[in-house]
């Protein structure tokens, strides 16, 4: 099955990613089939190939939650946003704690 992921590129504390089509059960670091474009969230760019993203949507390919909210975003689907999970080693700081 294929699926549209995040890969990511940049040097350490300057995260950018591509948006590659892949196997989904192949590794991130990996070959790709197709790179569709590349997010970096430090400057909140985006550039994607919409018509290449709608083709391998209509082949089947499917996005992670993250990706499909930047597909959303850039209207390349027209759905509501997913819920990202969190990783389990981030752990949201509680208000009200005595110290």
């Amino acid at each position: 099955m294929l699926a549209i992921k995040l890969k990511r590129i940049g040097k350490k504390h300057q995260p950018a990613f591509r948006v590659v089509v892949n196997e989904k059960r192949s590794k991130v670091s990996g070959k790709f089939l197709e790179d569709l474009g590349w997010v970096n969230p430090i400057s909140h760019k985006l550039e994607l190939d919409e018509a290449r993203a709608k083709h391998w949507l209509s082949v089947g390919a499917q996005p992670t939650a993250t990706v499909h909210n930047l597909l959303v975003k850039s209207s390349v689907l027209s759905a509501p946003k997913l819920a990202v999970k969190m990783k389990a080693g981030k752990k949201p700081e509680t208000e009200g704690q005595s110290q």
